[in-house]
């Protein structure tokens, strides 16, 4: 590792390390960087994380649980079904076929790593019911404790593991790449702002999602797409950007990022209201509450814009049972100065989880040599248009293991000299009123003027500041929806209100970037 203290925009070389001195770099320890460290086992990785481990990290923040077939009456191949189904014609079935059928083992693991899953009486695993799912198959810790649980068990087992190193309190900022397009390691900033050249023979993002380019959202803050940003610059494929999850029932309570209130909830019973306490889901879709996300989300749209505040009502179906069974949802409630036991829960969409990312294999190998991908911001072909629930944390854990699976016993590949830069980043004002941007030209509900003005906006700050992270994953999204002129899944064009008949996936590359090997498409 080379220090360096350049300023902006100033090109950085790392000079190629020795033979042998060039290990895994994981830049990102949710639960995708953590469970892949792990899996790496003996083989020698360092993980960069921007805070203490298990801080800051979406997967800690997940309500929902982790979906698998585990329930003796269903089968990969009906989660597979559900999938395919959620996904609005773009998921890659054989995809998400595989990714069902490693689910159940990849749980097992979980519970061997400690994870204490909620058990029925019988010591069975009790499995919940989420929207779009056709059998109960999500696995929870504590009703809406799941990520929480599942972080500190694998922060846990990183911390006691000999084989991993930490690098905390510091990000990567940039790719250092070779002539060849070859990606050999990130240039690393910490909380000081010093920056350091990191040589990897292999590295992985798993850095989550976009979430923090958005006004209102359920992702940490620092979530604003920078491995999408980075890999974009590198050279890499980039697929569906414009493709982006709004969780339907964040809390509406002035908090940002907005506390979520778990979809389990809706499955349990509760009942989306106005203030009148009148029901409307039945109105907009046949599934009601438990209907695919974009749908709720969009139906709550719709009444909010009308002028009819929204409310997520457990008093009846839940009652007393929500301060035990959701801990996490009544905490925030009661932070909030609401009794979810006796007053329904004011709720609004909120930007929850990027379905598109950098473009990836079966096995998470990017476009680009050097780089794989995992978690939220890759894009394996499984989410489509509209991300199943729960199918994120799943996707994590199978993903993690086959890119485990993939290094562990490779030999670590000769790094040459590279260079990678410093970029500049956005005042913290000018990042707000991007996000502000987003949330009205990009959010929910889309159009083209909207999203021209969006562009445009995207352009002069650019011209200003230069291509800060933050814009170019911001440009990556709004284009794409400027161009998909149709509505399928998450993205919904006013006046574009109809799905095509042909359903096709977004790529996009940088200008001039090398031509892709032809297995990176999923």
């Amino acid at each position: 590792m080379t220090t360096e203290y350049g300023p902006k925009g100033q090109v950085l070389t790392a000079a190629a390390p020795a033979a042998g001195d060039a290990p895994i770099l994981i830049v990102g320890a949710g639960l995708a960087g953590l469970f892949l460290a792990l899996r790496l086992a003996p083989r020698s990785c360092t993980i960069v994380s921007p805070a203490p481990l298990g801080e800051a990290a979406s997967s800690a923040w997940a309500q929902g649980g982790l979906a698998a077939a585990l329930h003796p009456k269903d089968s990969p191949e009906s989660h597979a079904a559900d999938t395919v189904a959620a996904g609005s014609g773009l998921v890659d079935p054989a995809t998400a076929r595989l990714i069902a059928e490693d689910g159940p083992a990849r749980v097992r693991d979980l519970i061997e790593l400690g994870v204490a899953f909620d058990r029925t009486p019988e010591g069975e695993l009790a499995l919940s019911l989420e929207a779009a799912h056709s059998m109960p198959r999500v696995a929870r810790v504590a009703g809406d404790l799941s990520g929480k649980a599942i972080m500190g068990a694998l922060t846990a087992a990183v911390r006691a593991a000999r084989h991993i190193n930490l690098i905390e309190h510091a990000k990567a900022v940039d790719l250092l790449q070779d002539d060849n397009g070859r990606i050999g390691g990130a240039v690393l900033k910490d909380a000081r702002g010093r920056t350091t050249l990191f040589s990897a023979s292999e590295t992985v993002l798993c850095t989550g999602g976009s979430g923090g380019l958005f006004r209102v959202t359920t992702n940490p803050s620092q979530a604003r797409g920078d491995a999408l940003a980075m890999a974009y610059a590198a050279g890499a494929v980039i697929a569906d950007p414009e493709f982006a999850q709004f969780h339907p029932t964040a809390m509406d309570v002035g908090l940002d990022p907005a506390p979520l209130a778990t979809e389990a909830l809706r499955g349990d019973g509760a009942h989306l209201i106005t203030e009148g306490g009148v029901k409307f889901m039945a109105d907009y879709h046949p599934q009601a509450e438990l209907a695919p996300r974009d749908e709720v989300a969009r139906a709550i749209h719709s009444e909010r814009t009308a002028g009819r505040a929204v409310f997520l009502d457990t008093r009846e179906a839940i009652g007393d049972g929500i301060k035990d069974h959701f801990p996490t949802v009544f905490a925030a409630c009661i932070a909030a100065g609401i009794d979810p036991r006796i007053a329904p829960i004011p709720v609004a969409p909120a930007m929850h989880y990027h379905m598109g990312g950098i473009l990836c294999d079966i096995w998470g190998q990017s476009s680009l040599n050097g780089l794989s991908v995992c978690g939220e911001c890759a894009s394996t072909g499984v989410h489509g248009a509209n991300r199943l629930a729960s199918n994120s944390l799943l996707e994590a854990v199978v993903m993690a293991a086959r890119i485990a699976d993939r290094l562990r016993d490779q030999g670590g590949a000769k790094v040459r000299q590279s260079t990678g830069t410093v970029p500049v980043e956005l005042p913290d004002h000018e990042l707000q009123v991007l996000r502000e941007q987003m949330a009205d030209k990009c959010g929910v509900v889309r159009d083209a003027d909207g999203l021209t003005a969006l562009v445009s906006c995207i352009d002069d700050m650019e011209d200003q500041r230069g291509p800060a992270r933050a814009l170019v994953s911001a440009r990556l999204i709004s284009e794409a929806a400027l161009a998909r002129q149709e509505s399928r899944g998450g993205h919904f064009r006013s006046d574009f209100p109809d799905t095509l008949p042909d359903a096709a996936r977004t790529f996009v590359q940088h200008p001039g970037a090398p031509t892709p090997p032809e297995d990176t498409t999923p």
